[in-house]
Formats: C-alpha cells, sequence, structure tokens
C-alpha cells in the first residue's frame, strides 16, 4: 500500500492562503534543519528534507499550486519527470536561490555572492588582543602603561606588494583574476552550483610568483613596538580599552585592524569594588563603640576621621557619600564607599583591666553572675518546695 502523502501546506507549517515571502521563509528553516549535510546518516531528518523539499516546489510554482489547490497530490502523479526524486519533477523550482544564499556554508562557499565578483576591495586588518595587569588604585584614578608586542609593518623593500622588486604579481590562472572559482555538485533536487574563495590566490585574483627575499611574499615585516595605553579612571577588571589602527595591517589599501588590550585588576588587601562603589570592613574597640569617638577610616585617597555614635553595634555599615570609583563617562561623578564597623573583643588583658572589667559590668547589669544567680534561684526553689512536702 503507497504511503500517504501530507499536505503540503502541513508539511511546511503555513496557512492555504500564505504569500510567496512566507511559503520561501518557512521552507528556508526546514530545509537549514533538515539537510543531510547538517544531518549526516539521518535517514528520518533525509526523508522530512526531502518531503519539504517537494512541497515547497510545488507551492512556489503560481501554476503547481493552482493545480494543488484544485485536485491535490492527484494532479502530479500522472507523468511525473526524472529529474528529482520518486519519479517527482523539481523543474521550475527556485532552489537556486534558497541553498546559494543559505547552504553555501554547508557546501564550504561561505556566503553567496556573483561569480566573477571577487573580494579585491580594500578590507580592514584583523585585531589584536592583549592584556595588562594594573593595581586597584591604578584602576581607579586611571594610569598610564606601556606595552610591548610584534607588529607587522609594511616591507619597505617591496612596498607592501610581496614581489620581488622589478616584478609583479600576476593574474591568477586558476580563477582568472575573478578571486572566485565555482564548483557543481549532485544534490537530491539536481545540480547546485556553489561559489568558493579561490584556494590558489585567496581571493586576491593574482599570485605571486618571484617573492620579496625579506618578507617572503607577505609584504609585511614584524617589528617589535611598545605602544602607550592611556587607562581611564574607572575602569574595572576584565574591560578592554580599544587602542585604534594598532592591529594586523588591512589589505588592498584597508585601513589596520585595532588594538583590544585587556585590563586586569589586582585584588586589593583591604578594599572591594561592586560597580562604581568601594566597600571595607573597619575594626572600632569596645570602649569606642560604646562611649563614641574618633576613628581613622581608610578610603582610596586616604584616611577619613569619621566619629562613631555612642552605643554603635557591631556590623553597622556606613556611607561615605562621593569616596567610590570615578565614573567611565565623568570621571568627575563618584560612587561611595561603605564600610562595615565590627566591634573588637581584647584577647590579652592586664590584670587592672579585667578588675575594671568586671566593675563595669558590675555596674551594667552584672552579666558576668547572671547564670549564677539563675542557679541559686533555683535551689532555694527546690528547698522551698521540700519543706512543705
Amino acid at each position: 500500500m503507497a504511503e500517504q502523502k501530507r499536505d503540503y501546506y502541513e508539511v511546511l507549517g503555513v496557512d492555504k492562503n500564505a504569500d510567496e515571502a512566507a511559503i520561501k521563509k518557512a521552507y528556508r528553516v526546514l530545509a537549514k534543519k533538515y539537510h543531510p549535510d547538517m544531518n549526516p546518516g539521518d535517514k528520518e531528518a533525509e526523508k522530512k528534507f526531502k518531503e519539504a523539499s517537494e512541497a515547497y516546489a510545488i507551492l512556489s510554482d503560481p501554476e503547481k499550486r493552482r493545480q494543488y489547490d484544485q485536485f491535490g497530490h492527484s494532479a502530479f502523479e500522472q507523468g511525473g519527470g526524472a529529474g528529482g526524486f520518486g519519479g517527482f519533477d523539481f523543474s521550475g523550482a527556485d532552489f537556486g536561490d534558497i541553498f546559494g544564499d543559505i547552504f553555501g556554508d554547508l557546501f564550504g562557499g561561505g556566503r553567496r555572492s556573483s561569480y566573477g565578483r571577487s573580494n579585491n576591495g580594500p578590507m580592514k586588518g584583523a585585531n589584536i588582543r592583549a592584556s595588562i595587569r594594573i593595581s586597584f588604585e591604578e584602576a581607579v584614578f586611571g594610569c598610564e602603561k606601556e606595552l610591548e608586542l610584534t607588529l607587522k609593518d609594511e616591507c619597505k623593500t617591496c612596498h607592501g606588494t610581496g614581489a620581488k622588486p622589478g616584478t609583479s604579481k600576476k593574474t591568477c590562472p586558476k580563477c582568472g583574476g575573478k578571486g572566485q572559482v565555482v564548483f557543481t555538485r549532485q544534490e537530491f533536487f539536481g545540480m547546485v552550483r556553489n561559489v568558493q574563495t579561490c584556494p590558489d590566490c585567496g581571493g586576491t585574483g593574482q599570485i605571486i610568483e618571484d617573492k620579496c627575499p625579506d618578507c617572503h611574499g607577505t609584504g609585511y615585516i614584524a617589528n617589535r613596538k611598545t605602544i602607550q595605553v592611556t587607562v581611564p579612571a574607572g575602569i574595572d577588571n576584565g574591560q578592554s580599552i580599544r587602542i585604534r589602527e594598532k592591529g594586523e595591517p588591512g589589505t588592498n589599501g584597508g585601513p589596520r585592524g585595532d588594538l583590544l588590550v585587556e585590563v586586569l585588576v589586582q585584588r586589593h588587601p583591604i578594599f572591594q569594588r561592586q560597580d562604581y562603589n568601594i566597600f571595607s570592613t573597619v575594626p572600632v574597640s569596645f570602649a569606642v563603640a560604646a562611649l563614641g569617638g574618633d576613628i581613622a577610616v581608610d578610603t582610596v585617597d586616604g584616611k577619613v576621621i569619621y566619629t562613631v555614635k555612642p552605643g554603635t553595634q557591631t556590623d553597622t555599615r556606613v556611607r561615605l557619600k562621593g569616596k567610590g570609583v570615578p565614573s567611565l563617562r565623568n570621571k568627575d561623578v563618584r560612587g561611595d564607599h561603605y564600610f562595615t564597623l565590627v566591634v573588637q573583643v581584647p584577647d590579652k588583658l592586664s590584670r587592672e583591666a579585667k578588675e575594671a572589667l568586671k566593675k563595669f559590668d558590675e555596674l551594667s547589669g552584672d552579666t558576668l553572675n547572671a547564670a549564677k544567680a539563675v542557679e541559686e534561684s533555683s535551689e532555694k526553689e527546690k528547698k522551698k518546695k521540700g519543706f512543705f512536702k
């Protein structure tokens, strides 16, 4: 028994009133998903790809779509052509546009372009990446750093042509100077023409037979250089600085690429950063916390005097406005510095200090004898109950 064919509109997932653009878009999605080159050895994907291609071949052709809408699958069951699969005729279907535009990368051709138009125009050079390490304070206030790199400069012997002096580049015989070559391959729907960058000339359309003895045909000489890097105030760990036209040389007269310098900020022993705010912990003695007094707080701007209020509890957070990190957009706008007060308990006391502390405890609640008082009260309660038995 022959397998029942699904409705073509259902196969593509479109409405029967869908226009040509919607049908084409739906097929692009399915073709990408189920193409055999994306699913090697997957028979189910191959079957769905064929099914979608057959549906698109019919619905993308106005005359065939009209026949299908009137008679269904029976309109194409007689006298099918030999150009497709399963006896189905794919002639007239616009697969060239679909696969030239979408699947060039699958077949190794990259983006589709018109044959005969090579990429010989000016092209910007590649970017170079490097990194520098700076201190926490340097990240806050900015600094100047030097970075040593090996950069390519135009060869003075051949002036960037790569050819030996007295000679010149020649037209590539493989592509005829077009910079691209055409390959054809058999697909399920027929022959597909695929455009690729010429492997011999790399898309330039020219080759060098007699190479420059100094640059060996590259057109560039590597030199060690020192680059001045201006680190802006407020930069954070992992952010990058772009230095224009300090990257790889461009081709065909194009500009140099850029140098991207990643900034690595060292940890600070006291300060921690979150966005443009700074956080720290400040120890405070029991006497200052209880009685109040002035303490010196470390900030990135130096020490700041802060007056602790009497009765301050541990983990009290204080805000110093405008003592944080400057904004990258405006260094005059700064975040805040938050410090947390932690009451320190002394681990070594003199005899006089211990006696004074005991006296203080007696006057402020006698907490040292609180447990003893509870035990004595419990014993009295027991004796009292025993007396009345």
